[in-house]
């Protein structure tokens, strides 16, 4: 389906990032921008899951082998 295109250091990143972001451990701002960190914190949790991200592919960026 989908060639991953993220090399392991990068989906450790992610999923830290996302674990921190959709965890208590979040900075609290206001309900719009909770909103905007909550959404941004799943597609990089899944993206980490996936090891795939679209940014990645429109620029033809592949840092598999890293």
């Amino acid at each position: 389906m989908f060639e991953q295109n993220l090399g392991k250091l990068d989906r450790v990143l992610r999923f830290a990032l996302a674990f921190w972001w959709l965890g208590p451990w979040a900075p609290q701002y206001g309900m719009g921008v909770m909103w905007v960190l909550f959404v941004i914190g799943w597609i990089a949790l899944v993206e980490s899951f996936l090891g795939w991200c679209y940014l990645h592919k429109i620029c033809k960026i592949n840092n598999k082998s890293q």
